[in-house]
């Protein structure tokens, strides 16, 4: 009995000496096994965005050990997702200025992380044989002796301009308004719509003016040409309700919430080092749309040809 007494005593100052000296007890190998975390990441409701997120999911998971949650949400309830602790990164930010100072300056919520390198294009395109047909097209002012080609049940007496998802950057209203042009704005509602649209009027020659953007597959197996609106000047866009100028220029940004930007150690690091080009993201868009792949598939498939462009992305 007292052997056992011994060896019963050792055992527990040996299991206390292990505790205090740092050894792993199972819940601690739980946690170690766990301890990059998750990072969520905000997609928006057009699939280059998707493509992006596709891309750093698959490296924060295979390269980093990461788990990745996908939150599918419009572009400000994206920035809602900051201050609420659900969204750690938005990857592909248009420029948002009301945005910015809301969760970056005023609630200090978010910061920046730099471009991402996709460089953005909003405008007004029409099909090539629109041009082909009539030249003139793509000047603005001749939209209104125009405006009749246009006309659907939707848009009633007035040309239809046709947009996407009412959540996009978009001051299309106001520009019709301010220009004075003959037309009604019909929300198409998804990307999806809008380029079934521009498909059914390149291949029935049917009359299309519609909103679209780039960085866009789209553009890789169809002909759209943009419409000369008054051009960009700084501050010309600054009141939404009178602007009467183009969409200026998107040098794509990357924000993250503070507490990421804080906390996120490599995760963040890729984040912060993460650019490439509008090829890229078209080449892993396109695999999505058309060739029907999963978004890890096409993630994959992009991060096997293009070692030499992520492997900077990577802590060291």
């Amino acid at each position: 009995m007292m052997r056992v007494r011994l060896l019963a005593g050792v055992l527990t100052i040996a299991m206390v000496m292990t505790a205090c000296s740092g050894g792993s007890t199972g819940d601690e190998a739980d946690q170690g096994a766990s301890k990059s975390g998750t990072v969520r990441l905000a997609v928006n409701p057009w699939v280059g965005d998707e493509a992006s997120n596709a891309v750093i999911a698959y490296l924060l998971e295979h390269e980093l050990g990461y788990k990745v949650e996908l939150v599918k949400a419009a572009e400000a309830d994206s920035w809602k997702g900051f201050e609420k602790g659900t969204v750690d990164v938005v990857i592909e930010n248009w420029a948002h200025p009301e945005l910015k100072k809301e969760y970056i300056e005023q609630k200090k919520v978010a910061v920046t992380a730099g471009e991402n390198g996709n460089k953005g294009i909003i405008g007004w395109y029409v099909p090539e044989w629109m041009v082909e047909k009539y030249p003139d097209i793509t000047n603005w002012q001749n939209l209104k002796k125009y405006a009749d080609l246009f006309k659907t049940d939707k848009s009633g007496n007035l040309g239809q301009f046709l947009a996407g998802d009412p959540s996009y950057v978009t001051n299309d209203e106001a520009l019709i308004k301010n220009l004075g042009l003959p037309y009604k704005v019909v929300y198409s509602g998804s990307e999806d719509a809008l380029i079934d649209a521009a498909r059914k009027a390149t291949q029935d020659k049917k009359p299309l003016l519609m909103y679209f953007y780039e960085p866009q597959w789209l553009f890789n197996q169809l002909k759209l040409v943009k419409i000369n609106l008054p051009p960009y000047a700084i501050g010309c866009d600054t009141d939404v309700k009178k602007v009467a100028c183009d969409y200026p220029p998107y040098l794509l940004d990357k924000i993250v919430s503070t507490k990421f930007a804080s906390q996120g150690g490599n995760a963040y690091e890729l984040i912060k080092n993460f650019v490439w080009t509008n090829d890229d993201q078209n080449s892993v868009a396109f695999d999505i749309a058309v060739n029907k792949m999963s978004d890890e598939a096409a993630a994959q498939k992009w991060v096997e040809a293009n070692k030499i462009v992520w492997q900077d992305w990577i802590p060291a």
